[in-house]
């Protein structure tokens, strides 16, 4: 199943039966069956029915309010999903320092590793771009990890692998686009546009996962709690970034598939963001890569990132449920 994106502005969304419409004025814009929908991601001004909600629920399917620039606004779930037996342990393994600190480290670990990867695939097909000295700064990283002794010791070790990452990710980038370094809130390029929007989509994809598994997503482990933030959704997204996020972003860049064109400053404001066109057009390739099969190593299953998601949610509950070592998403390569 994909997830339904609705950004034309001053549309609205109905439903008659079990179908969801999209119409804008007198013109129908869309109409999908419900069970072909996962989650419905309303960009901006766009309306909707208590009836569209209805349906939505019945088919548990998750609704997301983000603004026009793609930041998280809220999410209106189904109250018939939450495990009370999950949230209890949820919070009694918070109270247990030792395993806040060894799910940390896994944690660090999985975004580290990841990010390592990242740039070997590259070194091996762009021999000429040298990132040599990135590689072995974030391996040096990734081995410090292990004698970590608290989250804090942590925070410090993947500030550090963030900085020497980006570093090399400027390098890995081809064609037309700049890229002074990691800059959000706002973005204020179209290359931290792209990885901002990106990180929204699969922090929105986890965070709904880990609401509908019963979990209590604002009470993490490594980020600590703070007033609206969803600590656990961080948590699991680490792993993502840089094989989701950061790929397609790249991809994005090098097959210039974007061009600054397609990119917009803030009127009312700083930062830049995707022109409405292609922010349709990005739509389409974050869910080609998301829903895009492969095998994954660690099984032989044929599986997608999405489903991948969900595989990473159910281990942090059998984790938390039985004691076991977290192991985070690796991909191939």
């Amino acid at each position: 199943m994909a997830n339904l994106y609705l950004t034309e502005q001053n549309s609205i969304l109905r439903k008659t039966g079990d179908r969801l419409i999209v119409q804008k004025n007198d013109e129908t814009l869309l109409d999908v069956q419900c069970h072909k929908i996962e989650a419905v991601l309303i960009f901006g001004n766009v309306q909707f029915t208590t009836q569209v909600v209805h349906e939505l629920f019945t088919h548990g399917i998750e609704m997301a309010i983000l603004t026009r620039t793609g930041r998280l606004v809220g999410q209106i779930t189904s109250p018939f999903t939450k495990n009370i037996a999950l949230r209890i342990e949820q919070f009694r393994k918070y109270e247990d320092e030792g395993f806040r600190t060894r799910i940390s480290r896994e944690i660090v670990a999985g975004k580290i590793g990841n990010c390592l990867r990242m740039l070997r695939n590259f070194s091996y097909n762009h021999p000429d771009i040298d990132l040599g000295e990135s590689a072995v700064d974030l391996k040096a990283k990734l081995a410090a990890v292990a004698g970590a002794a608290d989250i804090e010791q942590l925070m410090g070790i993947e500030g550090d692998a963030a900085r020497t990452y980006f570093q090399g990710f400027g390098r890995m980038l081809l064609g037309d686009f700049g890229f002074p370094g990691r800059r959000k809130r706002p973005p204020t390029d179209p290359v931290n546009a792209m990885l901002s929007l990106s990180y929204t989509m699969i922090f929105n994809e986890i965070s709904s996962l880990l609401d509908g598994l019963g979990f209590d997503p604002y009470l993490g482990y490594f980020h600590s709690v703070s007033y609206g933030r969803q600590s656990l959704a961080a948590d699991l997204m680490e792993e993502f970034r840089a094989p989701v996020a950061d790929r397609l972003t790249l991809r994005l860049v090098n097959d210039r598939i974007f061009s600054p064109d397609d990119f917009r400053a803030n009127p009312g404001g700083d930062g830049v963001y995707f022109k409405r066109e292609p922010m349709k057009r990005y739509f389409a390739e974050y869910e080609k890569l998301v829903s895009g099969e492969f095998t994954l190593g660690e099984t032989g299953e044929r599986t997608t990132l999405r489903k991948c998601f969900r595989r990473q949610a159910e281990k942090m509950a059998a984790v938390i449920r039985d004691d076991a070592v977290y192991a985070p998403f690796r991909p191939e390569g």
